[in-house]
Order: C-alpha cells, then structure tokens, then sequence
C-alpha cells in the first residue's frame, strides 16, 4: 500500500491503494546513518594537486547537497524526536582492530568504499551538528547494514520498537543496506528522502524508487513531522 505517488518503480505502479502516514511515537525510534566526518565533510586540502581540484569539484554537488538539505533535516528530525521523548539511534562505521583486519569484504576493496576507521581516528565522528546525547544508542559496524553484525535488531525489541525512520548516507550504500535489512526483520521502515543522500542525485533517485513500497515507504521531513504531530 502506498502513502505517496513519489518513486514509484514498475512493481508498484498498478498499486492504487493509498495508506496513510501514521507514526506511533511509543514503537518507533529514529536511526541515523553515518553521518560521519569521513562521508559527509569536505576534504581539507593544503595543497591540492590537479587530480585532488577535480576530484573535489566533482563531489561538490553532494557536499551542497548535504550542507543545505540533509544535514539542516537530520537536525530537524532528531530535535523532534528528542523534544517527544523518542528514541534516538546512531550508527557509525569503525572497526575494532587498529589494522582493520575485522573489517567486511566490502569495506577491504579499493577505491571510494576501502575504509580503516579504528577507534579514536577524528573522522569517524559523528558531526557535532548531531551528537548523540547520553542514551542514545550508538552502533558501531564495520558492514553496510546496521543490523548484520550488530545487537541492534535486538535492542529494538526489547525497547518495544517496531517501527524505524531511516535517515543518513550513502542511501544506495549502508542506508539502503540498513533499510532491506529492517525490512527482512519485519520492522516498518520509513526512509526520509531528503534525509539521505547517495554521491549523485541520478543513484539518489534511482536507489528510492528501487526501495520505496517493497522494503520501506519514501517520504519526506516535512510529512513525517506532520505525522509526528498526529
């Protein structure tokens, strides 16, 4: 049942029924993604060399993205649910051994997705913008997905949670990996478009058509605020 007419992918299009957004604030809680310096902040160059000036005026476009609508959202989003009495969960990608070795396949590759994040290394932080307060929980992963791995999925349960809104990066990385994972879980998952952001809006748009409706439902901040005001 869909809530929306946004990002709807083949399977979905004959669907006609429309549900509503409707949040119960007691089961749901809000789990950010990686909104981690090392994702999320721009690389401070000294000295750039030609390859590191275009490099960076080829991610430009995301870092816009996340300054003027994600991060300013993910702020939006959390203060709400902190100011309801809501549940609050971060998750972050660190390893455990300083050499990595306890790294996923995935984060051992090369190029962009090769990460060795042990604990203490500065740009594994959250952004200060959204610091976890005390208990709020904070999963440590060195996987995509939130759940594989970790105690979350069972931290949820016990807290009575059966509802996840999903914000944070890479959507069509870690977010869309958390999400699938929720979904096979059983939990219902509300993922916030203009909370997430993949490297370019073309993987954006087409990793929210590809989730909406089958593993989550898509929609936006100024929706699930309105929802969370029900």
């Amino acid at each position: 049942m869909r809530v929306n007419d946004r990002h709807v992918s083949f399977y979905y299009e004959n669907d006609h029924d429309m549900g509503e957004i409707l949040i119960d604030r007691e089961k749901t809680a809000l789990l950010i993604i990686d909104m981690q310096h090392v994702f999320i902040t721009r690389p401070a160059y000294e000295d750039p060399t030609e390859e590191e000036k275009r490099e960076a005026a080829r991610w430009e476009q995301f870092y816009k993205a996340i300054d003027e609508v994600v991060l300013p959202n993910n702020q939006k989003i959390l203060a709400a649910f902190r100011k309801k009495g809501m549940e609050v969960c971060f998750a972050k990608i660190q390893c455990q051994k300083k050499n990595g070795a306890d790294r996923s396949l995935d984060q051992k590759a090369t190029g962009y997705n090769e990460l060795c994040l042990p604990p203490g290394t500065p740009s594994a932080e959250i952004v200060p913008e959204l610091t976890p307060m005390d208990d709020e929980i904070v999963v440590t992963k060195t996987t995509d997905s939130t759940l594989t791995g970790t105690s979350l999925r069972l931290w949820l349960h016990n807290m009575g949670i059966d509802t996840v809104v999903c914000t944070g990066v890479l959507t069509d990385q870690c977010v869309s990996g958390t999400v699938r994972s929720l979904a096979d879980e059983s939990f219902k998952v509300w993922l916030i478009e203009d909370a997430c952001r993949a490297s370019t809006q073309k993987i954006q748009d087409n990793e929210l058509e590809i989730l909406n409706n089958i593993y989550c439902h898509v929609i936006n901040t100024e929706e699930l605020l309105e929802a969370l005001d029900k």
